[in-house]
Formats: C-alpha cells, structure tokens, sequence
C-alpha cells in the first residue's frame, strides 16, 4: 500500500493511488484520479538527471525546476517527473519565513517545464516554449521545504506552433495541485550554458 487517505479525520491505507481523494477540501470537490497511475512506475529509477534535462528545456540557474525525469510515454505525450523541494531555494527565505511553502506559481511552472521537454523531444530542434494560458488551477495541498513534488503531464493538444498540456503535482501520494496550461513555440532556443 502506498497511500494514505483522509477519512474522518483518520488516516486509512488505501491500495490504489487512483482511489486517493482529499476529504478535507469539500468546497473544491473530490480531488480527480492521478492522471497516470503511478503506482506501476518505479520512481527511484530516472532516465534524466538535470544534466540530462538541461539539453531539452531552455530554463537555468534557480528556473531549472525538474531534477529527474522518471518515466516519459513511447509517444512523448506523457511523463512524470521529480522536484525535490530543497531548504535552500530562493523562495525559501520569504514565502514564508514561519512556514516556508513552495509558492503555487512555481509548482505550475515545475509542471510547465515537463510539458516544454515532451513537446520539445518530439520538434526538429530544441524550441523556446512560453505559455499563454493557464487554467482550472487548483491547489490542493502545501508543498513543504523536504518533501518530493511529482509532476505528471498529459498533453491534450499539440501542433506545430502551440500545445495544450494536463498537469497535476503529487506529494506523499496526495494531489497537491492540477491545471491546464497552452503553450506556444517561439522559435529555436539558444541552450548556450
């Protein structure tokens, strides 16, 4: 078993992940199923470490937000991947200084960049990708300073010029967040370092 559920203010085993719902947040609704089960993914084996991602995806520096991928469909239209939400991040300090929590913004962006590197594997060369849209935005948990974020993505839509992903971030088995985000191709990417 490897997800814990709320239920009436007691945590109880619960044997699939897709049957995880947050019970604590009535006025959002039921939480939807994770978009890719990843209880049949081992996630303690990456095929791409930073290093590796780097070549796929034009963010630097304290933007560069993925540090793993896990698993990426054959089709490049889904993937998981892995943040490890570190005590030295530059959010850390005030967001906030009692409790520090990884702002929202930065857990739809983490997500953003899996989507960036599916829609980037599958072009002729690596393209600088900037989102237009970002909608049904929903945070459903705090994302804490020691804790692993999982990013799932879906992609929905795709052409030459502009996609549409399904993203949701997952911590200890719950939903922390989902969205939708559209982004757009704007050309080449310089991946100088």
């Amino acid at each position: 078993m490897s997800v814990a559920a709320s239920q009436q203010g007691r945590t109880q085993p619960v044997d699939n992940v897709r049957d995880a719902v947050v019970q604590d947040l009535p006025e959002l609704g039921p939480a939807r199923p994770f978009m890719i089960d990843i209880d049949r993914i081992d996630l303690g084996k990456p095929f791409l470490d930073r290093e590796g991602i780097s070549p796929w995806i034009p963010h630097r520096h304290d933007m560069a937000l993925l540090d793993e991928i896990i698993w990426k469909s054959k089709d490049n239209t889904h993937g998981v991947a892995l943040k490890r939400v570190r005590d030295d991040e530059f959010w850390v300090k005030g967001h906030f200084p009692v409790r520090p929590m990884l702002p929202g913004v930065l857990m739809v962006e983490a997500g953003a960049q899996l989507s960036c590197l599916l829609y980037n594997v599958r072009q002729p060369q690596t393209v600088l990708a900037a989102f237009l849209r970002i909608d049904n935005v929903v945070f459903r948990r705090a994302v804490e300073p020691g804790e692993l974020l999982y990013l799932l993505a879906r992609e929905v839509k795709c052409s030459t010029r502009r996609f549409v992903s399904e993203i949701q971030g997952v911590v200890d088995g719950q939903l922390a967040f989902e969205a939708s985000i559209t982004g757009m191709n704007l050309g080449p990417a310089d991946m100088l370092d």
